[in-house]
This record gives C-alpha cells, structure tokens and sequence, in this order.
C-alpha cells in the first residue's frame, strides 16, 4: 500500500474527523477565553443598560434614553432581543454570563459554519478547510454582539435556499417566517436575510417570465423552485418582520444608516479592507474561489452569481460585513458539484455529544490557565475603561453636563448612570453631524467652538485624544482627576 493511499484511508477513520473538528472549535474557545472578547467590546455596556431599562420597564424605549445631547430623538432599540437575554445573563451570572454569553455565541457560529459547508458538500475535508478559511476571515475581526445571530440565522437561511434550489422542494422553506420572526426581534440586519431571500425568489421568476416572452437564455439555469408558493412564502416571511414592537420602523433604521458617510470614514470596522492584514487575502481567496464556483458550470445560476456580486460590494466595502461575503463564497464552493464527489457520513449523535463534553473540558482548563473568571474579567474591564475616574466622580459628585469621547459613552451609560452620556455608539441616535462635532472635538480641532464642551460642567476622557492635552491648558477647566487611562476636568 502507498503511502498515499494510508494517509487517505487514515483521513476517512472518523476517529481523526473528530478530533479534526474538535481541534477547530478548541482553538476557538482558546482564543475566546485568552483574549475574553466579550468584555472588551465597546457597545456591550450600552446594549446590558438598554436590557436592563426594557426588564425594568417592561416596554421598549422610543427616544434617546441614557443619552444628553439626543435625549429627545426618536431611537429604535432594534437589537432588544438579545440586549434582554445580555441583561438577563449579567443579573444571573455577572461579567462571567457576560463572557460566557459570547464564547457560546462563538462557539455556535463557527460550528454553524461547518455544518453548513458539510451539509453542502458531502465532504468532510473539504468542510473543514472551507471552514477554517472562513472562520479565518471574519470570527475575530467582530466582537460578540447581536451581529453573531444574524450571521448564524443567515448561514441556516443561505443552506436551506441552496438545498431547496438543488432539489426543488419548496416545502423545505415552509418554516422561515418563524426565523423571520425572531431575527427581526434580534437584530436589524435581519434586511440582509430579507434582501437574499427576495433575491431567490426573482431568480425564479425571471426565467419563467423570459420564457413567457419567447426568450430563453442557453447560459442561465432553468427556475428549479416552484415560483408561485416561493412567492407567498416571502410574502409571509415579510409579514413576519412587521411583528415587533416597532413593525415598520425597523425599516426607517435601515433607511436611516444608508444615509449615513461621515462615521464610515471615522469608524475602522465601517471602512472598507485595505488588504493591510492576511485575512483580508484570504477574503479575496475565496471571493475569486466562488465566482469560479458559480462559472464553472454550463449554465449559470442567475441567484448565485446576483447574490455572490452584492456580497462582495457589501464585503470588501465594510470589515463589519465581511463575514456576508466570506459565509456566502464558500456555500458556493461547497456547493458546486464534482464529478469525485462521495457523501461522507454527517457525526452521529454520540458523536456530536462526546465533542460538546471534550469542549467543555478545554473550556474548563482554558478558563483556569486564562483567568476566565469575574475578578480577571473586571480587571480587564478597568484596563479599557474609565472605572477608577467613575468611582471618583461617585465619591466626589461633580455638576453637569457631562462631557466625554465616544468610545467610552457605551461604557458610562451602564457604569455611571447618573450621569446623562454627550456621545456613546449608538450612530443612527447621534447621526452623521453629532459625530462629526465630537470626533473633531476630540481629535482638538474646533474644540473651543463646540457648544457642548462649552456647556459642560464635568468632562471626562480618554487620555489618548489631543483634547484631553489641550484642555490642561485651557483656562476654563482644571484637572481634578488622572489616572494612566483617564482624565477628569471640571469647569473652573
């Protein structure tokens, strides 16, 4: 026997698929627990006090809560689902349900990958490379946040459409306006799912009203899906997403953020890739790997080669969203059809269960080697955000307004609630001009001009941010707190 052929017959054993697949979510959770993710995101504090005002109040708010400047605008709490299950795991569990919250969510979003790429595929291998690839280019780049719902609703979305599209069963997608439903509830980039779901229903249509004219195109794939049910399906699935408490205002958040160009400039996550870093190659791997996918057959499917053309106008033009266009080039590699093609057998159940008790094992050790705890956890906390100058400013009440950057207004919201924030992240409350006044004020440009600053009576910042330099020598404030992460003025 060659030795090619042992190491084929080695790969085929199960027992070295699991620890394969195993080892890939360890890695996972290791990078999880080591860097505690969680914690460390800028819009976790504010999406926890939004929870914790909707259990309180039990409604949803409809105005700029928490916030001084916009106080009075009208706000859609369009994640308030998952802010209610973050408020609910940090009055049970602390900052560990916090960051256990988010290692699951993880966790779940790249097996979620896997079994989407397998199911596509047939091919163990050839899942699990896709997988690592595509986990490569986007799981770490985000921090856990309503976003990584929305990703795993869309992978089950993007799997269920190209298994219907393969065999033509419509029935197969009977159940999506209850996905719909809570993916509304959950996150506002449930449109995306919306968009993609509309667009396979076109892609139906348009080949049979072709055919109606006499057209037939030779390159484009026949409609496999029966249009008429596809078409009350979507109807219904839209429907859905008008069953919240904002029904149709969700809508006007989407318009709302289409509008918006000045925070795509400022925010890095919103600008496009700069190819500065590998994963941004490896993204560009597997777009150019999916066109190859869709093109390489006889005829074309007008709704890949459509869906695949959006993703990548949304990916390469936003980090946050690169995960659209990774997620979708790979379904369609996996889902090209080759001619060597054999189905591997999916884990077994026992399986699957002995993978979740090894997990849990390495997650155990991690947390013990990692310091995955509540005091490691809230010492990491202090490193990032401003809890000293807060508990000062606890012990030594100053008079508003308050005044502070915008990375640490999500933060200040849920630490230091008695203080109404000037800026946090929420971009679609502020818009484009509120954002352009405090990013030019604490970049120190036109700082003396800004009608905020000039009102406030307490100012606390980022000590990184020019202002707090300048404003040691502005004779209108005077120092009463430092520390080596924050600075504290009050008016003179």
């Amino acid at each position: 026997m060659s030795a090619m052929q042992e190491l084929r017959g080695l790969l085929r054993q199960r027992m070295v698929r699991f620890f394969a697949l195993s080892g890939m979510l360890v890695w996972v959770a290791k990078v999880c627990v080591d860097y505690k993710y969680s914690v460390r995101d800028l819009d976790t504090w504010w999406h926890l006090k939004v929870g914790d005002w909707i259990v309180e109040n039990l409604a949803v708010p409809h105005s700029g809560v928490f916030s001084l400047t916009a106080a009075g605008r009208p706000w859609v709490a369009y994640s308030w689902g998952y802010e209610v299950i973050l408020s609910r795991a940090y009055h049970w569990f602390g900052l560990m349900g916090i960051g256990l919250l988010g290692t699951i969510l993880t966790l779940v979003n790249a097996y979620a990958v896997f079994w989407s790429l397998r199911r596509l595929s047939g091919r163990f291998w050839e899942a699990w490379l896709l997988a690592a690839c595509t986990l490569y280019t986007f799981l770490f780049i985000l921090m856990p946040r309503p976003v990584f719902i929305s990703i795993l609703f869309y992978i089950v979305l993007l799997t269920a459409l190209l298994e219907s599209n393969r065999s033509g069963n419509v029935r197969r997608l009977y159940w999506l306006p209850v996905l719909f439903l809570v993916w509304a509830n959950i996150h506002i980039q449930f449109i995306y799912g919306i968009f993609v779901l509309g667009l396979f229903v076109a892609a139906q249509f348009l080949p049979r009203l072709t055919d109606s004219f006499g057209i037939t195109p030779t390159y484009l794939r026949a409609a496999s899906v029966p249009a008429k049910p596809l078409a009350v399906l979507f109807a219904a699935c839209l429907l859905a997403t008008l069953i919240s408490p904002y029904g149709y205002r969700l809508y006007l958040v989407v318009l709302s953020y289409s509008k918006a160009h000045y925070t795509y400039g400022m925010i890095i996550e919103l600008q496009p890739l700069n190819f500065r870093f590998s994963n941004h190659f490896v993204q560009l791997l597997l777009t150019g790997g999916g066109f190859v996918a869709v093109g390489w057959r006889k005829k074309v499917d007008l709704f890949k080669f459509a869906l695949l053309t959006f993703a990548s106008v949304v990916g390469f033009r936003t980090m946050r969203d690169c995960w659209f266009l990774a997620i979708t080039a790979a379904a369609f590699i996996a889902d090209s059809p080759s001619p060597a093609r054999g189905e591997d057998g999916e884990e077994t159940w026992l399986e699957r269960g002995a993978m979740l008790l090894t997990l849990a094992f390495f997650l155990f050790l991690f947390s013990r080697n990692f310091g995955f705890n509540e005091r490691t956890l809230d010492r990491t906390v202090s490193t990032i955000f401003p809890v000293d100058a807060a508990n000062f400013l606890r012990r030594n009440p100053l008079p508003g307004p308050l005044y502070n950057n915008l990375d640490w207004g999500g933060f200040l919201i849920w630490y230091m609630p008695q203080y109404p924030v000037a800026i946090d992240g929420r971009n679609d409350l502020y818009g484009d001009d509120l954002d352009r006044t405090f990013y030019e004020a604490q970049s120190a440009l036109e700082y003396k001009d800004d009608p905020y600053l000039s009102k406030a009576r307490c100012v606390l910042l980022e000590k990184k941010y020019p202002l707090s330099t300048v404003l040691k020598l502005d004779p209108r404030f005077n120092v009463v707190y430092e520390d080596p992460i924050a600075i504290v003025f009050a008016r003179r």
